[in-house]
């Protein structure tokens, strides 16, 4: 395991297009081109992989509403998969830190709403026992880390589509520096997961 500022793991996980999208242009919010993807056991083995291992997942506000919208309707569903119903159950009992200047109060059990800047915010965390801190997906966030060069552990998936346009995850101007491959798959459809620890 590589060494990390402050001992607890911060661990970003997002899903990419083969030509470096992570939304489609125009409707972020349209996650239809993933859903395909998503469902396969390459998949749900790599998130498993990420959340296991975690104590505080770490959300902007837009995408704690729409994973908190959606994961605990899975836990019970006739027909879930284990591996989505563990993750769901995961989400509801683990500690959630979810950034917003716009979100007073939580609607969420076990969630603190946090108007802070995100390195300011993992700082403390890092402060803290527990195991990783994870961050599924929350765009804002991981650019924030990563442009700060607070990622230890980075994971993607990337599925094989273009989708022509849309934001990129990774923007000039990054901090340099090595990272080292810890771990591949390749899934269904040609989807691969990749996970990369920082050199530090």
């Amino acid at each position: 395991m590589t060494e990390q500022p402050g001992g607890r793991r911060v661990v970003t996980n997002m899903s990419l297009s083969l030509d470096g999208r992570y939304a489609m242009p125009g409707d972020p919010r349209n996650m239809g081109w993933v859903m395909p993807y998503a469902v396969t056991d390459l998949a749900r083995d790599h998130l498993t992989s990420l959340w296991e291992p975690a104590t505080t997942a770490l959300l902007g506000r837009v995408n704690a509403e729409g994973f908190l919208g959606f994961w605990p309707t899975v836990i019970g569903m006739e027909g879930a998969d284990p591996r989505d119903e563990g993750f769901a159950k995961w989400l509801v009992d683990v500690d959630k830190v979810v950034l917003s200047s716009t979100l007073g109060e939580a609607p969420w059990e076990r969630t603190t709403i946090l108007d802070r800047p995100t390195t300011e915010v993992v700082a403390d965390l890092r402060a803290t026992e527990g195991g990783d801190i994870v961050v599924f997906s929350s765009a804002s966030v991981i650019k924030a880390l990563l442009a700060a060069d607070q990622v230890d552990r980075m994971a993607i998936m990337i599925f094989p589509v273009f989708l022509g346009g849309g934001p990129r995850l990774f923007d000039d101007g990054l901090p340099a520096g090595q990272w080292t491959l810890v771990s591949q798959a390749a899934g269904e459809h040609g989807t691969l997961a990749l996970v990369y620890d920082r050199v530090r």
